[in-house]
């Protein structure tokens, strides 16, 4: 660690054998009588499966939203002025041209590239996709380009139902059109990656280390201590819940490897993956939100189990497969599954939110420096229809955008549209994306 002056450099890190930790913005990092430089806008696509029941999800005006938001989003009601509900997107990349690998699979695989994915018999393929157009382009100012996360649904690799194809129910992120970005599933994984040494251990080298398993704040404790005798109080109060939310992660790490262990034992399954889907999602939204907090990414995809996904959620009463209960075909007994699903899923965002939020930048939040894509590939699930896709953009870009309200666009707008404009936000402007007829009007969210 070289802290130069009485100011610390902004790619400080605090380094131990085999633990790497890099810093939040402190107020010590704005040298003497600088001008405080700007928060970096992050932008993270969460992505859920099998559509959204649209009558629980739409609020049928434009305007200011309502103090009283349609079922499935009443878990993000604090969330309303930070929040703007777009209608009429369209990803038409996703419809029937040629079925190659189903519904399911071409919303997924087209979701962020705008392009109809196909599926040959020498190859799978899609096209680049916006994430990683931005990846790019500002991934070197960053320790990670991108992060591609998501949520294990206990189903093995390669066992993927019949007519669809893994590569696309599994992925958002594409590097190239046959090359997707896999999820990381595991949070120890994950984990490993952001503050490890970036070698990936076997299930039984992680067994044994767990063992003799030590905090990773204990190997940079020294560069901890040398750090903290050099900050004012208020710098020191805000690494110290920094670390304190890093701990509070490896403590969740621990407990969710027991209960994996003790709840399925023998099953074949990533060796950190809690159980429980809101202790999983938990971890991996703490994870990402300290990679943001540190600025060692700024680009992220989530995908909240695959695309075409059957899990069930018997946490809250459903035994049934969710996919199966989307193809209600008007059954009420099936539809309020859904919506307790859906509802379900936006509860977990809510809490994440919260987390963002919580989080000081200068005068504004983490939240505020996001452009947070919450939404799916499909609205309506029993038809499979890809139009008036379901989707919030949540955050205010870095006070770019003007949240709080319903924006609904002409019918057939083009999802990639809007990805056009999110290019634009994080400093990646694009005549042409995908499908795109256009960048959507910027006097709309701004």
């Amino acid at each position: 660690m070289i802290i130069t002056g009485k100011a610390v450099p902004r790619r400080t890190f605090l380094k131990g054998v085999g633990a790497t930790v890099a810093l939040p913005f402190l107020d010590s990092m704005v040298p003497a009588f600088a001008a405080a430089p700007k928060a970096p806008v992050r932008l993270a696509f969460l992505y859920v499966p099998n559509g959204i029941d649209m009558k629980n999800w739409n609020v049928p005006q434009e305007g200011a939203l309502p103090a009283e938001l349609p079922r499935i989003l009443k878990p993000l009601e604090a969330f309303r002025d930070d929040m703007i509900q777009i209608g009429n997107l369209t990803n038409n990349s996703g419809r029937a041209l040629l079925d190659g690998p189903g519904d399911h699979g071409r919303c997924a695989g087209s979701y962020l590239t705008g392009v109809q994915v196909k599926k040959t018999t020498v190859d799978i393929k899609a096209s680049v996709s916006c994430d990683q157009i931005i990846a790019n382009k500002i991934g070197h100012e960053t320790r990670f380009a991108s992060l591609e996360l998501g949520m294990d649904d206990s189903r093995q690799a390669g066992d993927c139902d019949s007519g669809y194809s893994c590569a696309y129910t599994n992925n958002l992120s594409w590097r190239s059109e046959t090359q997707p970005l896999p999820p990381v599933l595991d949070p120890r994984v994950l984990f490993e990656r952001l503050f490890g040494t970036g070698v990936i251990l076997s299930p039984e080298d992680m067994d044994r280390r767990a063992r003799y398993r030590r905090s990773i704040l204990d190997f940079v404790t020294g560069d901890t201590k040398k750090l903290q005798s050099s900050l004012g109080p208020t710098d020191r109060r805000k690494l110290e819940e920094y670390l304190s939310s890093i701990r509070e992660v490896e403590r969740q790490l621990e407990k969710a490897e027991k209960e994996s262990v003790q709840i399925n034992p023998g099953m074949d399954k990533p060796y950190g993956v809690p159980p429980d889907f809101a202790e999983h999602f938990k971890l991996m939204s703490d994870m990402l939100t300290i990679a943001f907090q540190a600025d060692m990414t700024r680009v992220s995809t989530f995908l909240m189990t695959r695309e075409g996904t059957s899990r069930s959620y018997r946490e809250i009463g459903i035994a049934d497969g969710h996919h199966p209960c989307t193809h209600h075909q008007g059954k009420q007994e099936l539809i309020d599954k859904v919506i307790q699903i859906n509802e379900y899923h936006a509860k977990q965002v809510a809490g994440w939110l919260g987390n963002l939020k919580s989080i000081k930048e200068g005068d504004c939040s983490l939240l505020d420096n996001c452009m947070i894509v919450y939404g799916a590939g499909l609205s309506d699930g029993n038809r499979h229809l890809h139009d008036d896709l379901p989707t919030l953009l949540i955050g205010r870009g870095g006070n770019h955008f003007k949240p709080g309200r319903r924006v609904i666009y002409r019918k057939e707008t083009p999802m990639s549209n809007f990805h056009l404009t999110l290019m634009d936000r994080m400093g990646v402007p694009m005549e042409n994306f995908g499908d795109a007829s256009g960048h959507l009007d910027p006097a709309s969210l701004t």
